[in-house]
């Protein structure tokens, strides 16, 4: 019954609005639907000049030469 009771009100928020759950007169919960997230188009190349790597980058680290051997 309860269950049935809370499926009501979720389909009811998604139609549209907020609901309010009440314990003791006293807001406790509010049921609100989650906006869609706006599809971004991915655009190569966007983060030019933002990012850089060091020529040396992919040299082992001297703290792990121990390992490497």
């Amino acid at each position: 019954m309860k269950q049935k009771k809370l499926l009501e009100l979720i389909e009811a928020t998604i139609r549209g609005g907020e609901i309010a759950i009440t314990q003791d007169n006293r807001p406790v919960v509010k049921l609100v639907v989650i906006p869609k997230q706006a599809k971004r188009n991915r655009q190569a190349g966007s983060a030019k000049g933002m990012v850089w790597m060091s020529d040396d980058f992919d040299e082992p680290l001297e703290e792990f030469n121990e390992y490497m051997e």
